[in-house]
């Protein structure tokens, strides 16, 4: 059988709060998701042992193969679904690690769609599903890479008709661990970050199809990254980030994806979101830049 291949696209949270820590210590959260036109890439060649090779230019920044979400998500998987066929995985690393993208989370929903396709399992399998949960909060809304508003703590999803934003990406190549920016928001078990009855415990309205990205772009300046403050005071280099693409030539929205340290900025116009990229890799050559779109 010839070798299957997937995407681990870049998941970005153009909006994320926080509402509260529950008594389990999980956070529920609600976040408008996209995904950037930049991805890892996953190669699964049918075999009769589980491993995994790693290539790209940041493969050196994963870690042991063994940790890697791409192995525990098809062992997961394997506690499930008897007689399991599995393979010889590649992965192309190109996203950075620790970084509020969900690049680990998108190269494990890669590999359960290639296990899926390998043994002929829906997508929507319940199995799929549930081990896509417990290898990580991010890995569900990674798993279909389609805009979403994502609720809980990553278990509901809402599919959103979101137009392409011409945005930039920028890690500082600095890794943030989300534990430590959770623990710098200092939230105890059980604490609600907004009150029980404040109405924005609703979940928010977003454009309809069809809307201009004008009215995105308002829509979602109206909200916040409530880990942004908490991040900047691990790493204080968010705030380096956040300026630069502040001073960007028609940029309409900048913020912090996820728990760091990448930010993104939102254009109106690809031009000027592939200018602004050129300048930041001229201005800052140590730092990862992507200029594309979101959707």
């Amino acid at each position: 059988m010839p070798a299957l291949v997937e995407e681990g696209r870049a998941k970005v949270n153009l909006t994320l709060r926080v509402v509260g820590r529950r008594v389990d210590g999980y956070h529920d959260l609600e976040s408008v998701v996209a995904f950037a036109d930049c991805a890892d890439r996953l190669t699964l060649e049918p075999g009769s042992t589980l491993s995994l090779e790693l290539a790209g230019p940041l493969a050196a920044d994963c870690g042991e193969t063994s940790d890697n979400l791409v192995i525990k998500a098809a062992r997961l998987l394997g506690e499930r679904v008897a007689d399991l066929k599995v393979g010889h995985f590649t992965l192309e690393k190109v996203l950075p690690v620790a970084a509020g993208i969900g690049g680990g989370s998108a190269d494990a929903a890669a590999a359960l769609r290639l296990l899926a396709r390998l043994n002929e399992l829906a997508i929507d399998d319940v199995r799929i599903r549930e081990v896509a949960l417990q290898a990580g909060a991010d890995v569900p809304v990674c798993l279909g890479s389609r805009a979403c508003d994502m609720t809980g703590v990553g278990e509901t999803l809402l599919p959103l008709s979101l137009p392409k934003l011409p945005c930039v990406l920028v890690n500082p190549r600095v890794p943030v661990a989300t534990k430590d920016v959770f623990n710098a928001l200092g939230l105890r078990h059980g604490e609600l970050l907004i009150g029980a009855t404040d109405v924005l415990m609703q979940t928010p309205s977003w454009p309809e199809a069809g809307c201009a990205i004008n009215e995105w772009i308002d829509a979602l300046a109206g909200g916040t990254n409530d880990l942004e403050g908490p991040a900047a005071r691990v790493e204080p280099v968010i705030r380096d980030v956040l300026a630069a693409l502040g001073a960007a030539a028609g940029v309409r929205l900048v913020r912090m994806s996820g728990s760091g340290a990448t930010c993104f900025a939102i254009f109106e116009k690809d031009a000027d979101a592939r200018a602004a990229g050129e300048k930041l890799r001229a201005d800052h050559p140590t730092w990862w830049v992507h200029a594309g779109s979101l959707s």
